[in-house]
């Protein structure tokens, strides 16, 4: 059985998250850190409520830990975790930049304890199914694959304001959205081997970009596109990928449908879209299982990230 803390009870936390531990067998949602403890109270009086990470890890019933605060909190709060001897399912983006992933993963290593990201496209039915089928040639030799995720981001409107502090977020859409795509891509094709990028303030004009476009080659030719908004009316979820004898349809790739060459299947997600990630991690834990989305995995989504921001530049150009 593993004993979670949740730190941060935000809007993933409590959609999602929060009901993934408690739906999962060998789960217990046994506490949670929060700077608002009147938050923790919904969840009964039998979950533990702290609003001091040092005080939750000391606790030595605890051994997992699941990390939904904002990005810049990620690294410091995981390796705090990782030290004190928990697993930790950490939110994505992994870090704020290359360097905190890989120290992330150095101390999970020497700690000897489990690091996943909350990438969890990766689990879903269509996406394991059209790894196989490009796997298995089904439109021939991959050549392009284009993700879109287009969306009018308000940030005063809900609680997310943060999201466009680059000192909190790190990023714009780069690191909210294209980071679950970017991540999609390496699932389908591998390890990244060069990336360059756009980012610009077309419509808002935010601390950070309000929108990004970046492109990653990967061996054998294969060039992934990915492009995300938050300046459009229009609210876009388009994948797609071309090969030498066809094409394959996941739009939108958070729906269930599947078309490629001469066939149509039908393969919806999880009602809770968390929730087969979260076993994924239990049982990399409990039964030594690979992790679908692993911190050493994640570290090329971050690598990205990175090369897309250092190929823009250090400023931000206006449209």
């Amino acid at each position: 059985m593993l004993n979670w803390i949740v730190i941060g009870i935000g809007d993933i936390a409590t959609r999602r998250v929060i009901p993934a531990i408690q739906a999962e067998p060998r789960s217990r949602l046994y506490g949670l850190v929060t700077r608002d403890p009147a938050k923790a109270a919904a969840y009964g009086a039998e979950t533990k409520a702290w609003t001091n990470l040092d005080d939750a890890l000391s606790d030595p019933a605890v051994n997992t830990v699941y990390i939904a605060t904002p990005v810049f909190l990620h690294a410091p709060q995981t390796t705090q975790s990782l030290r004190a001897g928990k697993h930790v399912l950490c939110e994505k983006p992994m870090a704020m930049n290359e360097a905190e992933a890989r120290s992330m993963v150095q101390v999970a290593e020497e700690r000897q304890r489990t690091l996943g990201v909350a990438y969890y496209r990766r689990s879903y039915p269509k996406v394991q199914r059209a790894k196989q089928l490009l796997e298995g040639g089904a439109i021939g030799k991959p050549l392009l694959a284009e993700l879109t995720s287009h969306a009018w981001f308000d940030p005063k409107q809900g609680e997310r304001s943060w999201l466009i502090d680059p000192a909190k977020a790190g990023g714009g859409p780069l690191f909210d959205v294209a980071s679950h795509r970017i991540d999609v891509l390496n699932f389908f094709f591998g390890q990244p081997l060069r990336v360059s990028a756009q980012l610009s303030n077309a419509v808002h004009h935010y601390a950070v970009e309000d929108n990004a476009t970046v492109m990653i080659e990967y061996a054998g030719g294969v060039r992934g596109i990915v492009d995300v908004r938050w300046n459009s009316q229009i609210k876009r979820d388009e994948c797609r990928i071309r090969g030498t004898d066809g094409e394959m349809e996941l739009t939108p790739l958070n729906g269930p449908e599947l078309a490629y060459t001469g066939a149509d299947e039908n393969l919806p997600p999880h009602a809770n879209l968390h929730y087969p990630m979260v076993e994924n991690f239990v049982d990399a834990v409990l039964e030594k299982t690979p992790l679908l989305s692993s911190g050493a995995s994640s570290l090329w989504t971050e690598w990205v990230i990175e090369q897309a921001r250092k190929d823009q530049g250090s400023s931000l150009r206006s449209e």
